[in-house]
């Protein structure tokens, strides 16, 4: 082989591998880590049991943080798991009635996949803080993934196209609410039901994750 064809048949080579390198950059590139939100941007209505008072509506919204593309047959952990629960000025307002002015505990949340495997049928030990509540109005309540939390994994299906986590139609939440009178804590387990809609409440996470 000629010098010239040795340079020729080198220049190649490299080229290939740099496009080689590059096809791989851009499918490590194309991953990102996003929000998956359930119910859309107005959440989802749970009907939920709170103490002395009969159960109440309250707007949930749940999320939490994956890559946008999973490689099939691969496993990954949600992170930023969480949410928010509000409680209107009603409720409030028959809370204050019994005695009551402040919260705090876990939540458990189940969930569901359309595909692919959970190495556990819900999250749990999300945090609620500890909070004494103002006089009047609506309470926002925050619930967030910490260190002692317990969030299941999610193998991607063996073959490619889209898989969707989900919400069940139950919460639960292990709480103690605070007594003003006494200034004393009440533990209260909360059930929450999805109220019942025409049509019915979406619980996916949106959107979908795609699997390649």
């Amino acid at each position: 082989m000629s010098r010239l064809s040795r340079l020729s048949a080198g220049i190649a080579t490299t080229a290939t591998a740099i496009g080689a390198i590059a096809v791989l950059t851009a499918g490590v590139a194309s991953a990102a880590t996003i929000t998956y939100a359930a119910g859309g941007a107005a959440g989802l209505t749970y009907n939920c049991t709170f103490p002395g008072i009969s159960p109440q509506p309250v707007a949930i919204k749940a999320q939490l943080n994956a890559p946008d593309v999973v490689v099939h047959g691969t496993t990954i952990t949600p992170t930023a798991v969480g949410g928010t629960a509000a409680i209107s000025a009603t409720v409030h307002s028959l809370l204050t009635a019994v005695g009551y002015d402040g919260i705090r505990g876990t939540a458990t949340v189940p969930v569901t996949a359309s595909s692919g495997t959970l190495s556990s049928g819900s999250a749990s030990g999300l945090n609620i803080p500890q909070v004494i509540y103002p006089t009047g109005g609506g309470i926002t309540v925050n619930i967030s993934q910490v260190a002692t939390s317990s969030i299941p994994n999610w193998t991607a299906p063996a073959a490619a196209g889209s898989a969707t986590l989900s919400l069940t139609s139950g919460l639960t939440a292990n709480l103690e609410f605070h007594k003003k009178s006494t200034n004393t804590w009440s533990p209260w387990t909360m059930n929450c039901t999805l109220k019942v809609t025409s049509p019915a409440q979406n619980l996916a996470f949106s959107p979908s994750i795609t699997v390649s």
